[in-house]
Protein backbone atom coordinates (compact mmCIF):
# COMPACT_ATOMS: atom_id res chain seq x y z
CA UNK A 1 0.00 0.00 0.00
CA UNK A 2 1.32 3.18 -1.09
CA UNK A 3 0.81 6.88 -0.31
CA UNK A 4 -1.14 7.11 -3.70
CA UNK A 5 -3.78 4.81 -2.85
CA UNK A 6 -4.89 6.86 0.39
CA UNK A 7 -7.22 8.94 -1.43
CA UNK A 8 -8.82 5.60 -2.90
CA UNK A 9 -8.66 4.19 0.20
CA UNK A 10 -10.21 7.51 2.08
CA UNK A 11 -13.07 7.19 -0.61
CA UNK A 12 -14.03 3.46 -0.16
CA UNK A 13 -14.46 3.91 4.24
CA UNK A 14 -16.58 7.00 3.48
CA UNK A 15 -18.77 4.63 1.10
CA UNK A 16 -18.58 2.54 3.53
CA UNK A 17 -20.09 4.99 6.55
CA UNK A 18 -22.87 6.20 4.30
CA UNK A 19 -24.01 2.83 3.39
CA UNK A 20 -24.54 1.81 6.90
CA UNK A 21 -25.95 5.07 7.89
CA UNK A 22 -28.22 4.17 5.17
CA UNK A 23 -29.89 1.21 7.21
CA UNK A 24 -31.31 3.45 10.10
CA UNK A 25 -33.01 5.72 7.33
CA UNK A 26 -34.39 3.31 5.61
CA UNK A 27 -35.87 0.87 8.20
CA UNK A 28 -37.53 3.91 9.44
CA UNK A 29 -38.88 4.77 6.12
CA UNK A 30 -40.02 1.71 5.06
CA UNK A 31 -43.06 1.48 7.90
CA UNK A 32 -44.71 4.14 5.73
CA UNK A 33 -43.74 3.30 1.86
CA UNK A 34 -43.28 0.27 0.10
CA UNK A 35 -39.75 -0.80 -0.96
CA UNK A 36 -40.25 -0.10 -4.77
CA UNK A 37 -41.76 2.95 -4.03
CA UNK A 38 -39.26 3.99 -1.90
CA UNK A 39 -36.42 3.44 -4.26
CA UNK A 40 -37.94 4.92 -7.10
CA UNK A 41 -38.08 8.41 -4.85
CA UNK A 42 -34.99 7.91 -4.17
CA UNK A 43 -33.59 7.74 -7.58
CA UNK A 44 -35.60 9.92 -8.73
CA UNK A 45 -34.16 12.72 -6.16
CA UNK A 46 -31.07 11.48 -6.68
CA UNK A 47 -31.58 11.63 -10.36
CA UNK A 48 -32.48 15.58 -10.22
CA UNK A 49 -29.81 16.77 -7.99
CA UNK A 50 -27.23 15.16 -10.20
CA UNK A 51 -28.58 16.92 -13.13
CA UNK A 52 -29.14 20.09 -11.43
CA UNK A 53 -25.18 19.99 -10.37
CA UNK A 54 -24.56 19.23 -13.95
CA UNK A 55 -26.85 21.93 -15.89
CA UNK A 56 -24.92 24.57 -13.24
CA UNK A 57 -21.38 23.53 -14.32
CA UNK A 58 -20.58 22.14 -11.15
CA UNK A 59 -19.91 18.82 -12.35
CA UNK A 60 -18.75 18.27 -16.05
CA UNK A 61 -20.26 15.05 -17.88
CA UNK A 62 -19.06 14.48 -21.40
CA UNK A 63 -20.39 11.62 -22.07
CA UNK A 64 -22.66 11.23 -25.59
CA UNK A 65 -25.59 10.15 -25.39
CA UNK A 66 -24.62 7.26 -28.23
CA UNK A 67 -22.05 6.06 -25.61
CA UNK A 68 -24.38 5.80 -22.74
CA UNK A 69 -25.34 2.16 -24.24
CA UNK A 70 -21.72 0.90 -23.49
CA UNK A 71 -22.12 1.62 -19.86
CA UNK A 72 -25.78 0.80 -19.58
CA UNK A 73 -24.65 -2.88 -18.34
CA UNK A 74 -23.54 -0.96 -15.38
CA UNK A 75 -26.61 0.40 -14.18
CA UNK A 76 -28.17 -2.60 -14.73
CA UNK A 77 -26.34 -4.56 -12.18
CA UNK A 78 -26.34 -1.75 -9.89
CA UNK A 79 -28.83 -0.42 -8.61
CA UNK A 80 -31.16 -2.19 -11.12
CA UNK A 81 -30.74 -5.87 -10.54
CA UNK A 82 -28.99 -5.34 -7.10
CA UNK A 83 -31.67 -3.48 -5.55
CA UNK A 84 -34.39 -6.29 -7.29
CA UNK A 85 -32.71 -9.06 -5.74
CA UNK A 86 -32.14 -7.75 -2.14
CA UNK A 87 -35.38 -6.29 -2.08
CA UNK A 88 -37.70 -9.23 -3.12
CA UNK A 89 -35.14 -11.74 -1.52
CA UNK A 90 -35.34 -10.11 1.92
CA UNK A 91 -39.05 -10.32 1.51
CA UNK A 92 -39.10 -13.54 0.76
CA UNK A 93 -36.81 -14.26 3.54
CA UNK A 94 -35.06 -12.87 6.79
CA UNK A 95 -32.72 -9.53 6.96
CA UNK A 96 -30.45 -11.61 8.63
CA UNK A 97 -29.74 -13.87 5.99
CA UNK A 98 -30.26 -10.63 3.40
CA UNK A 99 -27.23 -9.65 5.00
CA UNK A 100 -25.23 -12.80 5.15
CA UNK A 101 -25.75 -13.57 1.17
CA UNK A 102 -24.88 -9.58 0.17
CA UNK A 103 -21.56 -10.69 2.70
CA UNK A 104 -20.37 -12.56 -0.13
CA UNK A 105 -20.08 -9.83 -2.64
CA UNK A 106 -16.05 -9.57 -2.29
CA UNK A 107 -15.97 -13.58 -3.00
CA UNK A 108 -17.47 -13.24 -6.55
CA UNK A 109 -15.79 -9.89 -6.85
CA UNK A 110 -12.39 -11.16 -6.82
CA UNK A 111 -13.25 -13.99 -8.71
CA UNK A 112 -14.68 -12.14 -11.30
CA UNK A 113 -11.64 -9.76 -11.27
CA UNK A 114 -9.17 -12.89 -11.65
CA UNK A 115 -11.42 -13.70 -14.43
CA UNK A 116 -11.87 -10.85 -16.30
CA UNK A 117 -9.52 -8.47 -15.23
CA UNK A 118 -6.55 -11.11 -14.67
CA UNK A 119 -6.45 -8.81 -10.96
CA UNK A 120 -5.29 -11.56 -9.12
CA UNK A 121 -4.77 -11.29 -5.32
CA UNK A 122 -1.99 -12.38 -3.49
CA UNK A 123 -3.04 -15.36 -0.92
CA UNK A 124 -2.70 -13.15 2.49
CA UNK A 125 -5.33 -11.21 0.78
CA UNK A 126 -7.89 -13.65 -0.16
CA UNK A 127 -7.03 -15.08 3.50
CA UNK A 128 -7.63 -11.36 4.75
CA UNK A 129 -11.31 -10.72 2.43
CA UNK A 130 -12.28 -14.25 3.97
CA UNK A 131 -11.70 -13.50 7.80
CA UNK A 132 -13.57 -9.73 6.90
CA UNK A 133 -16.44 -12.01 5.17
CA UNK A 134 -16.20 -14.26 7.79
CA UNK A 135 -17.18 -11.67 10.52
CA UNK A 136 -19.68 -10.18 8.79
CA UNK A 137 -21.68 -13.75 8.44
CA UNK A 138 -20.87 -14.08 12.19
CA UNK A 139 -23.50 -11.17 12.91
CA UNK A 140 -25.91 -11.70 10.42
CA UNK A 141 -26.06 -15.57 11.87
CA UNK A 142 -26.18 -15.02 15.61
CA UNK A 143 -29.14 -12.06 14.94
CA UNK A 144 -31.18 -14.37 12.87
CA UNK A 145 -34.66 -14.80 14.17
CA UNK A 146 -35.92 -16.96 11.95
CA UNK A 147 -35.42 -20.47 10.58
CA UNK A 148 -32.40 -20.02 7.78
CA UNK A 149 -33.17 -21.35 5.10
CA UNK A 150 -36.83 -22.09 4.76
CA UNK A 151 -37.40 -20.57 1.96
CA UNK A 152 -35.26 -21.78 -1.02
CA UNK A 153 -36.31 -19.41 -3.52
CA UNK A 154 -36.05 -16.21 -2.03
CA UNK A 155 -32.48 -17.52 -0.92
CA UNK A 156 -31.52 -17.93 -5.03
CA UNK A 157 -33.15 -14.88 -5.73
CA UNK A 158 -31.11 -13.20 -2.80
CA UNK A 159 -28.18 -14.58 -4.56
CA UNK A 160 -28.79 -12.43 -7.48
CA UNK A 161 -27.64 -9.64 -5.11
CA UNK A 162 -23.66 -10.31 -4.33
CA UNK A 163 -23.57 -11.80 -7.89
CA UNK A 164 -24.83 -8.32 -9.30
CA UNK A 165 -22.47 -6.66 -6.59
CA UNK A 166 -19.32 -8.16 -7.96
CA UNK A 167 -20.17 -8.31 -11.71
CA UNK A 168 -20.85 -3.87 -10.97
CA UNK A 169 -17.27 -3.41 -8.92
CA UNK A 170 -15.37 -5.34 -11.82
CA UNK A 171 -17.57 -3.28 -14.38
CA UNK A 172 -17.02 -0.10 -12.88
CA UNK A 173 -13.38 -1.15 -12.52
CA UNK A 174 -13.17 -1.75 -16.26
CA UNK A 175 -15.16 1.03 -17.40
CA UNK A 176 -13.04 3.72 -15.44
CA UNK A 177 -10.13 3.71 -18.35
CA UNK A 178 -12.87 5.57 -20.22
CA UNK A 179 -14.97 7.30 -18.13
CA UNK A 180 -14.28 9.73 -14.95
CA UNK A 181 -16.11 8.31 -11.09
CA UNK A 182 -18.67 11.36 -11.53
CA UNK A 183 -19.56 10.06 -15.34
CA UNK A 184 -20.42 6.51 -14.59
CA UNK A 185 -22.38 7.57 -10.95
CA UNK A 186 -24.53 9.97 -13.44
CA UNK A 187 -25.39 7.41 -15.84
CA UNK A 188 -26.42 5.04 -12.93
CA UNK A 189 -28.70 7.87 -11.15
CA UNK A 190 -30.44 8.42 -14.12
CA UNK A 191 -30.81 4.53 -15.27
CA UNK A 192 -32.05 3.52 -11.53
CA UNK A 193 -34.47 6.53 -11.74
CA UNK A 194 -35.96 5.86 -14.89
CA UNK A 195 -35.99 2.05 -13.70
CA UNK A 196 -37.60 2.41 -10.09
CA UNK A 197 -40.10 5.17 -10.16
CA UNK A 198 -41.00 3.94 -13.55
CA UNK A 199 -41.96 0.81 -12.12
CA UNK A 200 -43.44 2.44 -9.16
CA UNK A 201 -45.75 4.34 -11.30
CA UNK A 202 -46.96 1.80 -13.46
CA UNK A 203 -48.00 -0.58 -10.07
CA UNK A 204 -49.90 2.14 -8.37
CA UNK A 205 -51.85 2.55 -11.98
CA UNK A 206 -52.83 -0.95 -12.12
CA UNK A 207 -53.75 -1.09 -8.45
CA UNK A 208 -55.83 2.00 -9.29
CA UNK A 209 -54.03 3.97 -6.88
CA UNK A 210 -52.55 6.99 -8.83
CA UNK A 211 -54.21 9.14 -5.99
CA UNK A 212 -51.97 7.94 -3.56
CA UNK A 213 -48.93 8.04 -5.22
CA UNK A 214 -47.38 10.98 -3.31
CA UNK A 215 -49.52 10.03 -0.29
CA UNK A 216 -46.05 8.56 1.71
CA UNK A 217 -44.44 12.11 1.00
CA UNK A 218 -46.30 13.66 4.02
CA UNK A 219 -44.28 12.03 6.39
CA UNK A 220 -41.34 13.93 7.47
CA UNK A 221 -39.26 10.22 8.61
CA UNK A 222 -39.86 9.20 4.70
CA UNK A 223 -38.60 13.03 3.22
CA UNK A 224 -35.69 12.79 5.53
CA UNK A 225 -34.85 9.14 4.29
CA UNK A 226 -35.19 9.99 0.47
CA UNK A 227 -33.13 12.91 1.04
CA UNK A 228 -30.37 11.46 2.82
CA UNK A 229 -30.45 8.23 0.62
CA UNK A 230 -30.59 9.84 -2.76
CA UNK A 231 -28.15 12.34 -1.78
CA UNK A 232 -25.03 10.79 0.65
CA UNK A 233 -26.37 7.19 0.00
CA UNK A 234 -26.88 6.91 -3.59
CA UNK A 235 -25.06 10.28 -5.12
CA UNK A 236 -22.07 10.32 -3.15
CA UNK A 237 -21.31 6.87 -1.41
CA UNK A 238 -21.82 5.12 -5.66
CA UNK A 239 -18.96 8.27 -6.51
CA UNK A 240 -16.88 7.49 -3.45
CA UNK A 241 -16.33 3.85 -4.79
CA UNK A 242 -16.51 4.55 -8.35
CA UNK A 243 -13.65 6.78 -7.72
CA UNK A 244 -12.01 3.91 -5.84
CA UNK A 245 -12.57 1.65 -7.91
CA UNK A 246 -10.70 3.52 -10.59
CA UNK A 247 -7.51 3.77 -8.52
CA UNK A 248 -7.66 0.32 -6.73
CA UNK A 249 -8.19 -3.21 -7.44
CA UNK A 250 -11.47 -4.74 -7.31
CA UNK A 251 -10.82 -7.51 -4.78
CA UNK A 252 -8.96 -4.64 -2.74
CA UNK A 253 -12.02 -2.67 -2.90
CA UNK A 254 -14.23 -5.58 -2.21
CA UNK A 255 -13.16 -5.83 1.73
CA UNK A 256 -14.62 -1.99 2.53
CA UNK A 257 -18.69 -2.57 2.11
CA UNK A 258 -17.91 -5.48 4.88
CA UNK A 259 -17.31 -1.98 7.45
CA UNK A 260 -21.27 -1.26 6.42
CA UNK A 261 -22.64 -4.09 8.67
CA UNK A 262 -20.15 -2.94 11.65
CA UNK A 263 -21.61 0.72 10.91
CA UNK A 264 -24.72 -0.25 10.35
CA UNK A 265 -24.72 -2.53 13.66
CA UNK A 266 -23.16 0.07 15.85
CA UNK A 267 -25.10 3.46 14.41
CA UNK A 268 -28.52 0.95 15.53
CA UNK A 269 -26.89 0.49 18.95
CA UNK A 270 -25.82 4.02 19.70
CA UNK A 271 -28.46 6.02 17.87
CA UNK A 272 -31.73 3.30 18.12
CA UNK A 273 -30.69 1.75 21.24
CA UNK A 274 -30.31 -1.89 20.14
CA UNK A 275 -28.77 -4.61 22.18
CA UNK A 276 -25.30 -5.10 22.00
CA UNK A 277 -23.86 -8.93 22.13
CA UNK A 278 -20.46 -10.22 22.49
CA UNK A 279 -20.50 -11.74 18.41
CA UNK A 280 -21.07 -7.95 17.50
CA UNK A 281 -17.00 -7.30 19.22
CA UNK A 282 -15.76 -10.59 17.54
CA UNK A 283 -16.94 -9.67 14.23
CA UNK A 284 -16.05 -6.13 14.59
CA UNK A 285 -12.79 -7.58 14.90
CA UNK A 286 -12.40 -9.80 11.88
CA UNK A 287 -13.92 -7.08 10.03
CA UNK A 288 -11.36 -4.19 10.60
CA UNK A 289 -8.56 -7.20 10.28
CA UNK A 290 -9.53 -8.52 7.29
CA UNK A 291 -10.11 -4.92 5.74
CA UNK A 292 -6.56 -3.90 7.23
CA UNK A 293 -4.88 -7.23 5.71
CA UNK A 294 -6.46 -6.64 2.17
CA UNK A 295 -5.35 -3.33 1.94
CA UNK A 296 -1.48 -3.72 3.40
CA UNK A 297 -1.25 -7.41 1.18
CA UNK A 298 -2.40 -5.88 -2.07
CA UNK A 299 -0.30 -7.17 -5.09
CA UNK A 300 2.27 -4.07 -6.02
CA UNK A 301 2.04 -5.19 -9.35
CA UNK A 302 -2.02 -3.83 -9.88
CA UNK A 303 -1.88 -0.17 -10.92
CA UNK A 304 -4.75 1.62 -11.45
CA UNK A 305 -6.46 1.67 -15.27
CA UNK A 306 -5.35 4.45 -17.75
CA UNK A 307 -8.30 6.46 -18.84
CA UNK A 308 -7.96 6.76 -22.72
Amino acid sequence: MSNKDYPAITAAIGMAFFFGFSFIFTRSALEHIEPIHFLGFRFLLACLVINLLRFLGIIKINIPFRRWREIILLAIFQPVLYFICETIGIQMTSASEGGMMVALIPIFTVTMAAIFLKERPSVPQVISICISVFGVLIIGYMQATQEIGRNFIGLLILLGAPISGGAFSNLSRFYSRSFKPIELTYIMMNVGAIFFFGVSFLMHIFRGQIDQFLLPLGEPIVIGAIFYLAIFSSILAFFLVNFALSRLPASQVSAFPSLTTLIAVTSGVVILGENLYWFHFLGAILIISGVWGTNFFTPRHITAPSRS
